[in-house]
């Protein structure tokens, strides 16, 4: 992968001395996409989807292939099947909210959720659906008997993140499918950190939804992806209505328009999603199988590097090959806040500090959070390097 050649296709790193390491919260935008986004309000800044004049015709195009573009990006040919929304947190609540769940079903989640798949769950409660978690191991690694033992009868939905926000751990989802399905239930999968770092294909993995964000993969804020198998949108309720989502309305009756329209309420973030085709691109002109081996190959060097460091402890697995990108970490003595800040102030290394949207994991680990160092594309060995000596500087004058 010709990294030098990627990095300057980004303005950030071209305008920027910082080393940038939070692409686990979102991406940086490569010249590609904003030109994109520009185009539209300079050349065509208009309604899709209502109007027929020329302009918005336009913008009727561009928006349906980009919906093209995204479903074959993860393995379908049918871009009914996929829905915008304005990101995964609202893909994921669209499902919680729109499943026909009754008092007494159980839906199942992960002990490891970020709160985008868990908060939503506390409303359903309410109607009297019942919650269930099953366990992975202290460090977040996926354990299939326990995910067995917790899939009975009453399950209804199974909801799970591919890949952790905070361990960077890939659950296996085609199996986990199989399983759910077995008993009857649905599965609705988070893939928020699993679509920018590896091949996905939802019709392999047999998933009835996946959700996932497009500012975690070079597209700009405001856009987020929800497939559905086509009778899972069926049967799934929306979230909003309004303009757009109806075929005809009466005073006394309403007539939904079918999926994808009937979940995409009002006016679009058309430039969003117009320049998302020109992300999609980007990905798919690298390989995903590239960018996932790249983001191993970081992972290593960054592992190489802190086993020198005894006062570093890894949230996580030991292993870099199963980190998904991901480096979440604690120095011994000092706050991770405290850590992010003196990151930036002693190298420009950006990285995250906290719980990381992901509190009960944390809680029931008894873990105040972490540090969170990841990787994107456009990251290489120097970027590494410097990471790593800014935080020795740091652990050598601080940390006891």
């Amino acid at each position: 992968m010709d990294v030098s050649g990627i990095r300057a296709d980004f303005p950030s790193l071209r305008n920027n001395s910082s080393v940038y390491l939070d692409n686990a919260c979102q991406s940086l935008k490569p010249d590609q996409v904003i030109r994109k986004m520009v185009e539209y309000y300079e050349e065509y800044p208009s309604c899709g989807g209502r109007s027929v004049h020329s302009m918005a015709t336009r913008v009727s195009t561009e928006v349906d292939e980009t919906r093209e573009k995204m479903a074959c990006f993860v393995g379908s040919d049918d871009p009914a099947s996929f829905v915008f929304t304005k990101n995964a947190t609202e893909s994921l609540n669209t499902v919680a909210l729109g499943l026909d769940l009754k008092p007494g079903d159980v839906v199942l989640t992960s002990d490891a959720e970020h709160n985008s798949n868990h908060v939503q769950w506390f409303r359903v409660r309410d109607r009297g659906v019942k919650r269930r978690f099953f366990r992975t191991s202290e460090r977040g690694e996926f354990d299939m008997e326990a995910y067995k033992e917790a899939v009975t009868r009453d399950v209804k939905a199974v909801s799970v993140t591919q890949t952790s926000n905070v361990t960077g751990v890939t659950f296996p989802i085609k199996e986990m499918a199989e399983i759910a399905h077995d008993a009857g239930a649905v599965i609705s999968v988070d893939g928020a950190q699993a679509a920018p770092h590896m091949p996905v294909d939802v019709i392999d993995l047999d998933v009835d939804f996946y959700s996932a964000s497009m500012h975690k993969m070079l597209a700009p804020t405001g856009v987020g992806m929800l497939y559905g198998k086509e009778e899972a949108l069926r049967a799934l309720r929306p979230l909003m209505y309004g303009g757009g989502t109806v075929g005809l309305t009466t005073y006394e009756s309403v007539k939904t328009s079918p999926a994808p329209e009937k979940f995409e309420a009002g006016l679009l973030n058309y430039s969003g999603i117009i320049a998302t085709s020109a992300a999609l691109d980007y990905l798919s002109g690298i390989g995903m199988r590239e960018v996932e081996a790249h983001g191993t190959y970081l992972q290593r060097l960054m592992q190489k590097g802190i086993d020198d460091i005894p006062q570093i402890s890894v949230v996580g697995p030991e292993d870099p090959a199963s980190r998904g990108g991901i480096l979440s970490f604690n120095v011994r003595g000092l706050d991770p806040h405290d850590v992010a800040v003196m990151m930036d102030s002693v190298g420009q290394v950006l990285v995250r500090s906290g719980m990381h949207c992901a509190h009960p994991f944390f809680e029931s680990r008894k873990l105040k959070g972490s540090v969170r160092a990841s990787t994107y594309i456009y990251n290489d060995s120097s970027d590494i390097e410097r990471f790593l000596a800014t935080l020795k500087k740091i652990v050598g004058a601080f940390s006891k």
